[in-house]
């Protein structure tokens, strides 16, 4: 069937290839924004508030500031990696004290870390106690995004 068979006026023909090209770039511009970025996600609880923190490939850890969870700790998730890898994962929990921090837990992920099509529980939960009173946070953080 050709464009006078189909309707198609004489003066839109030209931009059948162009119609063509575009689509065909979109469809290369979708696929590759179809890919998962890796992500990490934690539930940070303290005093029975739970702060939910969600972290993205950095190239620079130092860049990643650490999160009040209810004044009385600090809690940072550092990924370092690209848009389609994981290099490494570390998290960091810090008792707030004067006259600065006091880190007492420090965890690296190294990969491989499993290629699943939802976020898996990476950390189990997790119990840390510091103080004189042994205050209680407890966390769990899941990866989901990570590509073969």
């Amino acid at each position: 069937m050709n464009d006078l068979q189909r309707g198609l006026p004489l003066t839109l023909r030209p931009l059948r290839g162009l119609c063509r090209s575009l689509l065909g770039i979109w469809i290369f511009c979708f696929g590759v924004t179809a890919q998962a970025t890796p992500h990490l996600r934690c539930e940070v609880t303290y005093a029975g508030q739970t702060h939910v923190l969600k972290a993205r490939p950095v190239s620079d850890p130092y860049t990643v500031q650490a999160v009040d969870i209810g004044g009385r700790f600090f809690f940072n998730m550092v990924m370092v990696g690209t848009r389609s890898r994981v290099d490494y994962i570390k998290l960091y929990a810090y008792l707030n004290q004067e006259p600065r921090p006091l880190i007492v837990q420090e965890v690296k992920y190294l990969p491989p870390f499993r290629q699943t099509a939802q976020p898996y529980l990476l950390t189990g939960q997790q119990h840390v106690y510091a103080d004189s009173i042994e205050r209680e946070l407890i966390y769990k953080c899941w990866l989901g995004g990570v590509q073969p």
